[in-house]
């Protein structure tokens, strides 16, 4: 969404349908890997899930492209299908490797394929961390207070903790939002009215 704000054509592949759906509805491209290898002149995973883009994919990416992984680990990358088609490694800058093709093409690697946040930058800003570690904070207070009816097993954290966090985010950035009359939040808890 950022990169898109900031005027670039973003394309989105997907391997499940809702969530593709999702991004059709949102305005974005969607189409196969093997489509976008084609095209795109950067590309981000963000899978957790491991060879997202393939060998297959870096043989019919443009000369130039920029591969970088916001996922997990560094699996999501194929670096050993990539090493394979390749003539030359080098480090072009810090966080930087350019792979050379056997055609001459070149595809640049950031971080490794590690995680790009923390392989090449100060891993999560604090905006971000508090946030997190207040949700964690507040589920282990839960689970304290409420272990006797829990059963064991995973639970989502409750929406509750998750609407008071963003609620005191907001508040700390000085964003105000409106709040329901009463009027609207007895609509909103009844049948009587509507279609």
């Amino acid at each position: 969404m950022r990169a898109r704000g900031m005027g670039a054509q973003v394309i989105v592949t997907e391997i499940e349908p809702l969530k593709a759906l999702e991004a059709v509805m949102d305005g974005y491209r969607v189409m196969p890997m093997k489509d976008a290898a084609v095209i795109g002149d950067i590309f981000v995973t963000l899978t957790g899930d491991i060879n997202v883009i393939r060998k297959e994919h870096f043989e019919s990416m443009k000369d130039g492209a920029i591969v970088s992984n916001s996922g997990h680990f560094n699996v999501e990358i194929d670096i050993a299908g990539l090493e394979k088609i390749s003539k030359k490694k080098r480090q072009v800058r810090e966080f930087v490797d350019e792979y050379t093709l056997k055609d001459g093409r070149r595809i640049n690697l950031l971080g490794e394929g590690r995680l790009i946040n923390l392989a090449a930058a100060e891993g999560h800003p604090a905006s971000v961390m508090d946030m997190s570690f207040a949700n964690q904070a507040l589920a282990c207070e839960y689970m304290a207070k409420n272990y006797k009816k829990l059963g064991r097993k995973v639970y989502k954290v409750p929406e509750l903790i998750d609407k008071n966090i963003s609620k005191l985010k907001l508040e700390s950035l000085g964003v105000k939002i409106d709040t329901l009359t009463k009027e609207q939040k007895k609509y909103l808890e009844s049948w009587e009215m509507g279609t």
